[in-house]
C-alpha cells in the first residue's frame, strides 16, 4: 500500500510540475479522464502497483523498489527436507 501511495503522489507531482492539462495527462498514460482524476485524488485502492509502475515509466520516471529485512530475530533456516515434507 505504501509503494502505491508513494507512486501516486509522485505521478500527481509530475503532472502538476509539467503543467499538463488533464486531457494531456490522460492521453500520455493511456487512461480515461475519470481514471486520471482518480489518480490525482489519490484513490489508492483503484490502482495496482503494476499499473502505477507502468504509468511512472511512461512519464519518464525510473521507479525503484526497496526491500528490507524484518527487524526481528533472523528467520529459522529451512532445509530442503523440511520443505519436501510440508
Amino acid at each position: 500500500m505504501r509503494a502505491r501511495s508513494d507512486l501516486m503522489m509522485k505521478l500527481a507531482e509530475v503532472i502538476r510540475h509539467q503543467g499538463m492539462t488533464q486531457a494531456k495527462a490522460a492521453t500520455l498514460f493511456g487512461v480515461t479522464h475519470p481514471r486520471k482524476s482518480d489518480l490525482m485524488r489519490g484513490n489508492v485502492n483503484l490502482f495496482s502497483l503494476d499499473t502505477l509502475i507502468d504509468m511512472a515509466g511512461t512519464a519518464g520516471m525510473v521507479p525503484a523498489g526497496k526491500v528490507s529485512m524484518p527487524k526481528t530475530a533472523p528467520a529459522k533456516r529451512v532445509t530442503r527436507r523440511a520443505l519436501a515434507h510440508a
